[in-house]
């Protein structure tokens, strides 16, 4: 029987040990990979597009340095930089050919395991695939979360059209079309003290724009009522306690006699905190002017006479 001698053996061990932790450590090392890009981005003029990505991992045995995270998008690879947040957060700028609006991607990383006073053999690890949509029509943010019966909201993104409607609930409202990245709309006459889901209708598909709340109102209106012949005028005067937002202030006002009262609409302009329109009078005939305010429904009763 062949025996192996003592020195033979001191070589044979340390190697056995070192093969054994290499082995170890391989198969302990373990690399996270998280997409942190969302799936929709808003399309920009750059075509240009930052993912991102985390490569973390909570084993000690992996040497920092040796981590190096790339992508693969469009068939190429690219490697990816350090981002100026630090942590593990990697980042890399793609820029979609002209007239793309979907691009495929996934991650590798090359990393080893110390040993000793070096590293093991290099280990690589996949992502799944991952989908980037560039969405040319979106909401970015409305000008305001709340805002009293009657204001001018604006509302920012892209991809608006003069069809678009923006919605309370199911309210549609006063909406105006003034850039393919801007509408604004006027708060409607709905119940005040409540929030409403936003949204916006029209040829392009429907766009969630969030919660607003709507805040009363009150204003007086002079005078009371009135008593006019067919074709002749007065005065009816609308005051509100407070200067009126950038874009003005629009009180909804409606009438159950259409045919006999003819009004403009009420329009108290943007700073002032009053505004008096001219009501004519139109076939004889009795009816009101209804509105809403702080104090609830209330109206102008207006008489016609030949």
């Amino acid at each position: 029987m062949h025996k192996t001698t003592l020195p033979h053996a001191s070589r044979i061990f340390p190697a056995l040990a070192a093969l054994t932790a290499l082995l170890f450590f391989s198969g302990c090392a373990s690399m996270t990979i998280t997409n942190l890009t969302p799936d929709k981005v808003p399309a920009n003029p750059s075509q240009i597009y930052t993912i991102t990505a985390s490569f973390h991992t909570d084993n000690s045995n992996i040497a920092p340095a040796s981590i190096k995270p790339r992508i693969i998008i469009d068939g190429s690879s690219y490697p990816m930089t350090k981002s100026t947040v630090g942590g593990d957060i990697w980042e890399f700028d793609y820029q979609l050919p002209t007239g793309r609006t979907v691009g495929s991607y996934y991650f590798l990383v090359d990393y080893a395991s110390k040993v000793g006073q070096g590293v093991g053999p290099t280990i690589e690890a996949s992502s799944e695939l991952q989908t980037i949509r560039i969405e040319g029509r979106y909401v970015l943010r409305p000008e305001a979360t709340r805002a009293p019966m009657g204001a001018r909201v604006s509302v920012l993104g892209a991809g608006f059209t003069p069809q678009d409607v923006v919605y309370f609930e199911t309210t549609p409202t006063r909406t105006v079309f003034e850039s393919p990245s801007s509408l604004s709309f006027f708060v409607p006459a709905v119940e005040a003290g409540k929030n409403y889901r936003l949204h916006i209708g029209g040829g392009g598909g429907d766009l969630a724009v969030g919660s607003f709340r709507v805040d009363a109102i009150s204003f007086d209106v002079s005078p009371s009522s009135l008593r006019l012949r067919s074709g002749e005028q007065q005065a009816l005067t609308f005051t509100i306690p407070n200067p009126a937002p950038a874009g003005g202030m629009l009180i909804d006002v409606t009438t159950d006699a259409p045919e006999s009262i003819v009004m403009p609409e009420v329009m108290v302009p943007a700073g002032q905190t009053s505004v008096t329109v001219a009501i004519q009078g139109g076939k004889p005939g009795s009816g009101s002017l209804f509105f809403k305010s702080s104090a609830g429904e209330s109206s102008v009763p207006v008489t016609v006479t030949k």
